[in-house]
């Protein structure tokens, strides 16, 4: 099944560019032109990713990116943010409010492209929705609940996804610039150290039944979630 794009993009010549070069590559595309037209848009069946516009009349594209992730059963799509804007202090605007990456114009089809498959590969690991468990520590996806042995932890949302990857993904050593790459997206503002504090975070809240060994430290190389002591 094709993926589908929601592009928000006022510039009509642009929406043209954008939904020929997508279709042409096997994407499914929709369009829309402004705030109200956006946020209409955001219904079943869900877009893959949302290529967004940052100004758009009727509102911004900021709105937007915040209304997506606010919205439990959106929260999860990727955004790709479109925009003149080259200043930094934009791009982490743009980031802040959960843009996965950040795309300046001019740019190239062959450039947009490979972002959007970029953003898709980081997306597809936390987007399966089934129950993962492994030595009485489960975690579910929808609920976005973690147990240990049935008794609820407690943990911050980075941790929930550094976890999640880490069960999808077992028996894998991951460098902290994979980890950094799988988990935290295209957030260059993100170091590498960073990883190591919530590996910490993540050990400390998954402790209390002794599932924090599961999370293995392999020297030189990175991390590894093992089952196998």
């Amino acid at each position: 099944m094709s993926r589908r794009i929601l592009i928000v993009e006022d510039e009509a010549p642009i929406r043209e560019m954008l939904t020929f070069v997508l279709e042409q590559k096997g994407y499914h595309t929709s369009e829309a032109e402004n705030f109200s037209q956006a946020l209409d848009q955001l219904d079943e069946p869900y877009p893959d990713l949302v290529l967004l516009d940052w100004m758009i009349p009727g509102g911004t594209g900021l709105q937007v990116a915040k209304h997506i992730k606010s919205n439990e059963f959106t929260r999860n799509i990727p955004i790709i943010m479109l925009t003149a804007r080259g200043e930094e202090e934009d791009k982490v605007r743009g980031l802040e409010v959960g843009a996965d990456d950040y795309i300046t114009k001019p740019f190239s089809p062959k450039e947009l492209v490979a972002r959007i498959k970029a953003v898709m590969r980081r997306a597809a690991p936390t987007s399966s929705e089934e129950i993962i468990e492994v030595q009485g520590l489960k975690l579910d996806p929808v609920s976005h609940r973690v147990s240990a042995s049935d008794e609820a932890l407690d943990m911050g949302p980075t941790e929930f996804k550094l976890l999640h990857f880490f069960m999808s993904h077992p028996e894998r050593v991951y460098s902290r610039e994979q980890l950094l790459d799988n988990v935290w997206g295209t957030n260059v503002y993100v170091e590498d150290r960073t990883v190591d504090v919530h590996i910490r975070r993540l050990r400390k809240a998954i402790s209390p039944q002794g599932h924090d060994k599961l999370i293995q430290t392999v020297r030189g190389s990175g991390y590894r979630f093992s089952a196998k002591i």
